[in-house]
C-alpha cells in the first residue's frame, strides 16, 4: 500500500496514494494506525482524496479501527477527501454516522486545534 505520512506536533496526516481500497491493502493501513498510535499520535487525519474505488464496507472498516484507537487515546480520527463512490459506501454501511468526515485537510486540522484548545482550557479549570 502506498501512502505518505506528514507528522506534526499535535497530529499526523496519512495520505493514501492508492486509487482503490481493497482487502489486500487495508491490513497495512491498520498496521500504520497502530504504529502511529504507539508513537504517541492520538490525532490522525486520513486523506482519501486519491482513492476512487472501494469494493465494500469491509474495506472501510479499517477506518473504524483507526477511529477506536484515537478515541481510546483521547484524540480525534478524521477522514477527509472522500469522493462520491466512497461516500455512498460509507452511507450505506452507516460508517458516515460513526466517523468524523470533513471535506479538506485544513478543516481537519482546524478541528484538531479546537479540540486541543478545549482540552487545555478544561484541564485548566480542573486544576483551579
Amino acid at each position: 500500500m502506498k501512502f505518505s505520512v506528514d507528522k506534526h506536533e499535535k497530529y499526523v496526516v496519512l495520505k493514501l496514494n492508492e486509487s482503490k481500497l481493497t482487502n489486500d491493502n487495508t491490513p497495512k493501513l491498520k498496521s500504520e494506525f497502530i504504529l502511529l498510535n504507539t508513537e504517541g499520535y492520538c490525532n490522525i487525519v486520513v486523506d482519501l482524496s486519491a482513492v476512487k474505488q472501494c469494493d465494500d464496507s469491509q474495506d472501510l472498516s479499517s477506518l473504524l479501527f483507526g477511529d477506536r484507537l484515537c478515541k481510546k487515546a483521547n484524540g480525534l480520527f478524521i477522514v477527509t477527501g472522500v469522493n462520491e463512490v466512497v461516500a455512498k459506501i460509507l452511507e450505506m454501511s452507516n460508517l458516515d454516522q460513526s466517523l468524523t468526515i470533513v471535506a479538506k485537510v485544513d478543516e481537519a486540522t482546524d478541528l484538531i486545534f479546537m479540540e486541543e484548545i478545549e482540552k487545555e482550557l478544561l484541564g485548566g479549570v480542573d486544576k483551579g
